[in-house]
């Protein structure tokens, strides 16, 4: 792929998006839903084509490592931005969930608050800035671009409930941005550099006396995105910020908990892999006792909690300590096979989670249901009285209870694990290679499989028990749900059934990837060949 231009738009098409939105009048709803949803889609356009472009050819060994140099300055001194096949898999997955997202919003959620569209887009740029930048500095920068469109968008249309867990997501999330500045500290005050490229050369050639300074830094490191990630016990403020951000918050909040385990997917994989001599498999117990710990604090929260809401914030937790749990794994010696499975269990989650949330109000304007018609409420909307008599967007649709029925069934099989839908095939995945792999205690490989099988079971419990209380232990009267809110969730579980479909191809561009994250020195060379514009063009 080398330099290519086209790497900066998935940061810049959201910037001017929402920056251009700022423009325009609270009353200009229809243009800014435009603007909006072609952000999206352009999105998704780029983020298809740079994964296209990150297999690379055979001559690359199916990995093409793709750059682009702000200001052409030369790695490792300047700031660069780099695409390789996972953090293109995560762009994509973050366009494929933006797009259904931004069209449920437009149904009526927009109107809530002020600038919800801008800070949507901000938060898409936040989002695709952590999965593209090559040094921590800029990660920390990026971090802070998303969190401050979380703060807002957590709390879009007030309310004492949202307000309080805003507040708690707020100060958690402000005590993790000092460790992470901390942490960054000490990686740089004893290696001298922050390009993750450069560290993954200079971490294998470290003094010994110069290690404890680098763990620390790097734990300090981590404990600020598994804060993000969920691992208990650092989980508590999840379920309830999750829980009280509107549904189409909620739903884009499923992959800010990816955005910590992707970083410690990134960073582990490059600083502490086999090739990283004395420093290999640093931190690999801790990931593997929390992400099992997150597992099973997730299944409890999932049997104790009444309501969709919170149950679908723990299945959160759930998926993010799986994908942990595995990376822990991998980081002790595991091979490549078992994270290729995490990976697609990833993508899988993320999309079935997203659904869910976006089904919970329609869900709940059953008769008797969790909220009883309270989105089609002005209080709901936080609608002025001038505002009031504003007809909704869209037409309410037939056979609503089917299609709802339908929706969250389809929900269940994928976060539960059942066959035929993409949740089982990626547990198979995952823990098939992890049964097999010699060098692990077999005891610790049957307890990962028994905790999953558990997970599965009491995901199970809990979603039936509420769609039974929903579906059939109700009155029989109809809600009315709009063909604007539904199309989103319906083309969620179009890209599950997808997946499923495709899984042999998904699986095996999971497995490629997985076997570059094994080899540091794919990504390390690929950054360090970029040449500078200037010396491209001077070159005969």
């Amino acid at each position: 792929m080398s330099a290519h231009h086209l790497i900066v738009a998935p940061i810049l098409i959201p910037f001017v998006a929402g920056a251009l939105m700022l423009l325009y009048d609270d009353r200009q709803r229809k243009a800014k839903v435009a603007i909006s949803v072609g952000s999206t889609v352009a999105l998704l356009l780029v983020a298809a084509e740079l994964l296209v472009g990150s297999k690379g050819n055979a001559a690359s060994g199916g990995n093409d490592i793709g750059f682009y140099l702000l200001g052409d300055w030369a790695v490792p001194f300047g700031i660069a931005l780099v695409i390789d096949r996972l953090s293109a898999l995560m762009l994509l997955l973050t366009a494929l969930l933006a797009i259904p997202t931004v069209l449920y919003a437009s149904a009526g959620w927009h109107r809530q608050g002020k600038h919800f569209h801008s800070l949507f887009q901000f938060l898409l740029m936040g989002l695709n800035g952590a999965f593209l930048t090559g040094d921590l500095f800029n990660l920390f920068v990026f971090f802070e671009v998303l969190l401050a469109a979380s703060y807002g968008l957590l709390l879009h249309g007030s309310g004492q409930l949202r307000i309080r867990a805003g507040l708690h997501y707020i100060a958690i999330n402000l005590a993790a941005s000092l460790l992470f500045l901390i942490g960054v500290s000490l990686i740089y005050g004893v290696t001298g550099t922050l390009n993750m490229a450069h560290l993954a050369r200079i971490v294998p050639t470290l003094a010994e006396a110069d290690l404890p300074i680098l763990h620390t830094g790097a734990a300090l490191l981590g404990i600020a995105f598994l804060v993000k990630a969920g691992i208990w016990p650092l989980s508590f403020w999840l379920p309830t910020a999750y829980m009280a951000g509107a549904a189409p918050v909620a739903a884009m909040f499923a992959i800010m908990t990816k955005v910590g385990v992707y970083v410690i997917l990134r960073v582990s994989m490059l600083l502490f892999g086999p090739a990283a001599a004395a420093s290999a498999g640093f931190g690999s117990g801790v990931l593997i006792a929390g992400g099992m710990a997150t597992v099973a604090f997730g299944l409890l929260g999932v049997l104790a909690s009444q309501g969709l809401g919170r149950m679908t914030a723990n299945m959160v937790l759930i998926s993010s300590g799986t994908v942990l749990g595995v990376v822990g794994f991998a980081l002790a010696g595991g091979g490549p096979e078992m994270l290729g499975g995490a990976l697609y269990y990833l993508v899988s989650s993320t999309l079935a989670t997203g659904a869910l949330f976006l089904l919970i109000e329609p869900m709940s304007r059953e008769e008797g249901g969790i909220a009883a018609m309270l989105a089609l409420t002005a209080d709901a909307y936080g609608l002025d009285e001038a505002e009031e008599d504003e007809p909704e967007v869209g037409l309410a649709i037939p056979g609503t209870l089917t299609v709802l029925g339908l929706s969250f069934g389809a929900c269940v099989l994928a976060l539960a694990g059942l066959p035929p839908l993409s949740g089982f095939i990626g547990k198979i995945a995952m823990l098939a290679p992890l049964l097999a792999a010699p060098g692990f205690d077999p005891l610790l490989g049957w307890a990962f499989l028994s905790l999953l099988f558990l997970a599965g079971f009491a995901t199970l419990i809990g979603l039936v028990r509420i769609g039974i209380q929903t579906f059939w232990a109700t009155d029989g009267s109809v809600p009315k749900v709009l063909a604007l809110e539904i199309a989103p969730v319906l083309g969620l579980i179009a890209l599950l059934v997808t997946l499923t479909v495709r899984a042999e191809d998904t699986l095996r561009y999971m497995q490629a990837t997985a076997r570059a994250l094994h080899e540091p020195a794919i990504y390390a060379d690929g950054v360090f060949a970029a040449p500078r514009v200037t010396e491209g063009s001077a070159a005969p």
